[in-house]
């Protein structure tokens, strides 16, 4: 029932829209509202690439929350993950203590493992000094 509603949402959004759902992250943060708003910022960014810099800003926040969107923005997308994007958001998110940040990049991980798990395996291996256990534990379920 909630991926209908999801989906529904997702075509009235416009590119317009994304200031609103940034304040939402920041205002309503906890796990259970992010985690459904990183899919919904995704299928925006999906259809408007040069949203993509807004990302990267969010990516740089101080905010966990607009991090770990960022982070996990692109979940599901297989085939379709911009990955050049994805290790630029990954890569700056390394060597954190933050519990929700390291489950977001291992999640990340995970999923895209799925579609390119050599890729997934090279990017733990060339990083794995860098990464939390969470994120190496997280990543590696399905390798």
């Amino acid at each position: 029932m909630a991926a209908n509603y999801l989906k529904a949402m997702q075509s009235y959004l416009k590119d317009s829209d994304l200031p609103k759902l940034e304040q939402l992250i920041v205002t309503k943060s906890w796990w259970d509202t992010v985690d459904i708003l990183d899919r919904v910022v995704g299928s925006l960014v999906y259809n408007k690439p040069e949203l993509e810099k807004i990302i990267l800003q969010w990516n740089l926040s101080d905010n966990i929350w607009l991090r770990r969107v960022a982070i996990d923005h692109q979940l599901l997308r297989k085939e379709k993950t911009n990955v050049q994007l994805m290790e630029k958001i990954l890569l700056h998110n390394l060597n954190q203590t933050e519990f929700f940040i390291n489950k977001a990049v291992g999640w990340a991980l995970r999923d895209y493992s799925k579609t390119n798990p050599a890729w997934v395996e090279t990017f733990i291996e060339k990083n794995k000094e860098r990464m939390a256990e969470l994120s190496i534990k997280e990543a590696s379920k399905y390798l």
